[in-house]
C-alpha cells in the first residue's frame, strides 16, 4: 500500500526525508521506512560477508578442499532444486511475515549449528568444509532474495523506482562494512565465534523486518477507518497494481516457484538475463584471475626470482592486486549508488538502466578479444563491469519484480534469484573447462566467446523492457 495515505496533506517533509531527498525523491512519509528497509538489507549483507571468510577458511584447510571448491556451484544448484520448491510450499502455508520469520530464524539456527559443529569437529574436515561451503551458497541467495520480494511488496512500481536507490545502498554498505567487521574481529574472536556474531546480526535484521511489517499496516488500518471498506478499495489494492487487495499478509496460492517462471514470457526473460549476466560475469572472473597470474609471473621472472622467493612474491603482488581491485570495485559502486542510481532511474527510466550493464560488457570483452591490451584493460572492463553489476544492475533487476503478482515476487523471484544464478556459474564453469581441455582457448578466446554470450544478454535486456513497460502501463 502507498505509503503516501500517511503523508497528511500538504505538511512539509521532515528532517530525514529532506536528508534522504539529496539522494532520491523521498516524499513526505516515506523516510522511516525506507531507512527501516535500508538497514534491513544492510544487517543481511554484513551478516553474509561475516561468514564468508570463514566459508574459505573450512572449505581450503580440508584435503582438496580447493578442488572440491571448484564444484560448489553444481552442488549449489542442485540443492535449489529441493530448496526453491520448499519455500514456495511453505509460502504457499503461513502468511507473509511467519515465512519471513521462519525462513530467516531457520538459517540464523543453522549457524548455531555450524559453530557447534566446527567445535567439535576436528580442523580440515572436508564434510564440514564442503557442507558449509554449500549451505552458505543457498543462504546467501534465498535470504537476500527474500528481502527483496518483501520489499517488491511493501512499495507500487512508482515507489519502488524512486526509493530503491537508497535501499540497495544499503547492501552495498553492508558488504564493506562485513568485510570490515571481519578483520577486526576475526584475530581476538577466531572463526567459529564469527558464525555467532553473524547469526545475531541476522537475528536483529528480522526485528527490522517486523517493524516495517507493523509501520505498513497502520496506514491500510487508517484508511478502513477512514473510507469504509467499499472507499478503501483502491487504496489498499496491491503493490503492484495487481488488484491483490488487503491481501499482504495472506499466505501465498498453491503452486511451484519454476512453473510460475516457465509460464510467463515476462519471468523467463528475467530468468535468462541472470542466467548470462552471471555466465558472463563468472567468465569474467576467470579472464581477469588468469591474465593477473600470467602478468605478474612474467615479472618475477623477469626479476630473477626462483624458487620458494619467486613463489611468495607472486602470492603477495595477486594478494595486493585483489585488495586494489575489490576496494577500488566497492568505492564506485557505492558512489554511483548514492549518487547516480537514482537519478539515471528518474531521468532514464528501467528500460534504459537495464542496457548499461551489458554494453559495459560488450564493449569491454570486444576491446579485451580484439585489441588484446593487456592486464591494464581487462582490469579496467572487471572494475567498471563489477561495479555496475553491485550498484545499478542490482537495483534495477529488483525493480524488475514491481509490476508482478505477490506469487510471482516471492516464489518466482526464488527461483530466478537462486536457481537461474547458480546456473549461470554451472555454465561458466563447464566453458572454462572446455575452453582449456578441449577447445585450447587463448585469453583473448575467452574474451571473444563472453563477447558472444554479452551479445545475446543485450538483446534478452531490451525484450525485458519492452514487457516491464507493457505491464506498468497495464
Amino acid at each position: 500500500m502507498p505509503e503516501s495515505l500517511a503523508a497528511g496533506g500538504a505538511e512539509s517533509k521532515g528532517p530525514l526525508e529532506k536528508f534522504l531527498g539529496l539522494f532520491t525523491e523521498v516524499r513526505k512519509g516515506e523516510g522511516s521506512v525506507v531507512l527501516l528497509l535500508t538497514l534491513n538489507i544492510f544487517l543481511i549483507l554484513t551478516a553474509y560477508y561475516i561468514i564468508k571468510p570463514v566459508r574459505e577458511a573450512l572449505i581450503l584447510a580440508a584435503p582438496r578442499g580447493a578442488e572440491f571448491k571448484s564444484y560448489a556451484a553444481a552442488g549449489q544448484a542442485i540443492l535449489l532444486l529441493g530448496a526453491v520448491p520448499l519455500y514456495a510450499w511453505l509460502a504457499s502455508r503461513v502468511p507473509r511475515r511467519q515465512l519471513i520469520n521462519t525462513v530467516t530464524l531457520f538459517f540464523a539456527g543453522n549457524l548455531v549449528l555450524f559453530y557447534l559443529a566446527v567445535k567439535a569437529m576436528q580442523t580440515g574436515s572436508l564434510a564440514l568444509g564442503l557442507g558449509f561451503y554449500l549451505w552458505v551458497g543457498v543462504f546467501n541467495l534465498m535470504v537476500p532474495a527474500q528481502f527483496w520480494s518483501f520489499a517488491n511488496d511493501v512499495y507500487t512500481p512508482e515507489q519502488g523506482k524512486r526509493l530503491f536507490a537508497i535501499v540497495a545502498f544499503g547492501a552495498s554498505l553492508g558488504a564493506v562494512m562485513g568485510s570490515k567487521i571481519t578483520n577486526l574481529l576475526i584475530e581476538p574472536l577466531g572463526t567459529d565465534q564469527l558464525l555467532l556474531v553473524s547469526g545475531g546480526i541476522l537475528v536483529l535484521s528480522l526485528l527490522l523486518s517486523n517493524t516495517v511489517e507493523s509501520r505498513k499496516r497502520q496506514p491500510a488500518q487508517a484508511a478502513i477507518a477512514d473510507h469504509g471498506d467499499a472507499g478503501a478499495g483502491s487504496a489498499l489494492e496491491g503493490p503492484a497494481g495487481t488488484g491483490e487487495t488487503g491481501s499482504e499478509e495472506a499466505p501465498l496460492t498453491k503452486g511451484g516457484s519454476f512453473g510460475l517462471v516457465l509460464r510467463s514470457r515476462y519471468l523467463l526473460l528475467i530468468a535468462l538475463l541472470m542466467l548470462f549476466l552471471n555466465w558472463v560475469n563468472t567468465t569474467g572472473e576467470f579472464i581477469l584471475g588468469r591474465i593477473v597470474k600470467e602478468t605478474i609471473e612474467s615479472n618475477a621472472t623477469a626479476l630473477g626470482l626462483v624458487g620458494d622467493e619467486k613463489g611468495a612474491w607472486i602470492g603477495s603482488h595477486i594478494g595486493a592486486f585483489y585488495a586494489d581491485f575489490f576496494f577500488v570495485v566497492n568505492i564506485i559502486g557505492l558512489t554511483v549508488q548514492l549518487f547516480l542510481v537514482s537519478r539515471i532511474l528518474k531521468y532514464l527510466g528501467v528500460r534504459i538502466a537495464l542496457l548499461f550493464l551489458p554494453i559495459i560488457a560488450f564493449g569491454g570483452y570486444a576491446l579485451i578479444g580484439f585489441a588484446s591490451l593487456g592486464l591494464a584493460l581487462v582490469r579496467w572492463t572487471k572494475t567498471a563491469e563489477n561495479a555496475t553489476d553491485y550498484s545499478l544492475q542490482n537495483t534495477v533487476r529488483q525493480a524488475l519484480f514491481l509490476p508482478t503478482t505477490r506469487e510471482e515476487k516471492y516464489k518466482a523471484k526464488q527461483a530466478i534469484d537462486t536457481f537461474f544464478v547458480r546456473a549461470g556459474d554451472v555454465l561458466s564453469a563447464l566453458l572454462v573447462y572446455l575452453g582449456l581441455n578441449q577447445l585450447a582457448l587463448s585469453t583473448a578466446g575467452f574474451a571473444r566467446v563472453n563477447l558472444v554470450l554479452a551479445g545475446i544478454w543485450l538483446a534478452i535486456a531490451v525484450a525485458i523492457g519492452l514487457e516491464y513497460r507493457r505491464r506498468v502501463r497495464e
